[in-house]
């Protein structure tokens, strides 16, 4: 048996850096991680994802470079052992460099192996018992895979297993046009297969605005992804040819499958059952405002608290436990704006509210939307794809949310992500300088025309 002041189960971006916090504050520590330090951003997510759209973005830029007078003699090839390569190196060095970090702090252990609960303060890890007052749980979440006819009796691929691919697809045919696929989708398509897109509801990246969704569309299709919506009835068969995917539509022949339908807690195997800890029918742990959950001396953050599934929301999660445990602040989760981007290129991103939610909140909100056809840096760099929106509640005036799709879309968000932490009203943000060219100047303008809806 092995005391310890705390113990974080999952090495993802909340737990390694909360741990790492209690150590250097003196406290004896222990991180429990089953398989790889750094969670699904590390990975899996984040670094070798971006690092794959880099080089997808790289194929994209020198097939159009003659449209600015660039000649490339010859076809541009893809050697997808480098692209591959070159995202296993990012990941590798990143974790490299969480490994030699832990391992400078002598009051933190790091224990490799499968963590599970025996009670609400002890935790066996390869048939050692570990106590502690306080436990952390930062277990992450993997793909989920839903129970379509015939999808078990073929090799389909996951958001973790594609990354792996060393081959260029014949034909990828993506199950779901959410933010996953359509990223994943857009990707292959620029290293030169196929791809076909099957979503089931009625437009892709439901989550935002009609508009918004439809220009994601556009962006899409204008690349030579076939999109199938309002898609019903899958099943899959193996055939000479590949699989078959079979929907409403049709059958499509594909060689190579991406199962992209959301993802699910890894609660299910921690033996939560011993602690009465709660979670929701989909296995998600419930926390309150601060983070804990309903047993106290035990709390749940990441993306197994279902309160984000992003590498920022999860830093943020530590933020919060970190701050009201080791500094006595007062820190809630509420608090906290929600705020993502969408990786294809270009890319979207994203604060607060969508108009439909504004509206269904009652307030009396104002809208302003411009084409990325009318900023003069998109023009400049021939990237004129997508559009931006603002919405603002026109009582208070507090900008409510935002919606960047466009080039440096990601980037520039941040003057509107900046504004609503600050609760700065949004005639303030109309009255300021910004430099040109850039995506952002037109940030003023855009505000200025904020117009009331019916």
């Amino acid at each position: 048996m092995s005391e310890f002041d705390a113990i974080v189960i999952g090495a993802g971006q909340a737990g390694p850096f909360l741990a790492a916090r209690m150590a250097s504050a003196g406290r004896k520590v222990a991180l429990v991680e089953r398989k790889y330090l750094g969670g699904t951003c590390v990975n899996a997510g984040c670094m070798p994802t971006k690092t794959l759209v880099a080089s997808a973005r790289a194929a994209h830029v020198a097939r159009s470079a003659s449209n600015y007078g660039v000649l490339i003699p010859g076809e541009i090839g893809i050697d997808m052992k480098i692209v591959h390569g070159r995202a296993e190196k990012v990941t590798l060095d990143a974790r490299h460099g969480l490994e030699t970090w832990f391992d400078g702090l002598d009051s933190m252990t790091v224990i490799y192996g499968q963590g599970r609960f025996e009670d609400p303060n002890t935790v066996v890890v390869n048939a050692e018992r570990l106590i502690a007052p306080q436990i952390f749980i930062n277990v992450g979440a993997r793909p989920s895979i839903p129970d379509y006819p015939g999808l078990q009796d073929v090799p389909y691929l996951t958001s973790t297993s594609i990354i792996q691919l060393t081959e260029v697809p014949r034909h990828l045919v993506v199950i779901g046009g959410s933010y996953i696929g359509l990223e994943f989708a857009q990707m292959y398509r620029r290293f030169g297969a196929m791809v076909t897109v099957v979503e089931r509801g009625t437009h892709l990246a439901s989550r935002e605005d009609e508009d918004i969704s439809d220009a994601i569309a556009d962006i899409i299709r204008a690349e030579g992804i076939n999109v199938q919506t309002e898609a019903t009835g899958l099943s899959f068969r193996k055939s000479a040819d590949g699989i078959e995917v079979t929907t409403n539509n049709g059958t499509i022949v594909a060689s190579h499958v991406l199962v992209a339908t959301g993802r699910r807690p890894n609660t299910d195997d921690l033996g939560l059952e011993t602690t009465g800890v709660e979670t929701d029918e989909k296995g998600f742990i419930l926390v309150d405002d601060c983070l804990s959950t309903n047993v106290p001396g035990i709390w749940a953050l990441g993306d197994c608290n279902g309160h984000g599934a992003f590498t920022h929301t999860s830093y943020n999660d530590f933020e919060i436990v970190a701050a009201n445990l080791l500094e006595g602040a007062d820190r809630k989760l509420s608090d906290r704006i929600p705020a993502y981007a969408l990786y294809i290129d270009p890319p979207l991103g994203r604060v607060g509210m969508t108009e439909r939610q504004a509206r269904a909140s009652g307030r009396q909100i104002l809208v302003s939307t411009r084409p990325m056809t009318r900023i003069g840096r998109a023009v400049e760099k021939g990237e004129t794809q997508g559009m931006m929106k603002i919405i603002a509640d026109a009582g208070t005036q507090q900008i409510l949310g935002a919606a960047f799709l466009g080039i440096e879309g990601d980037e520039a968000i941040h003057g509107i992500i900046d504004a609503m932490n600050a609760r700065t009203p949004y005639p303030t943000l109309q009255w300021s300088v910004p430099i040109h060219p850039t995506v952002s100047e037109i940030l003023p303008t855009l505000i200025g025309d904020l117009r009331a809806v019916s």
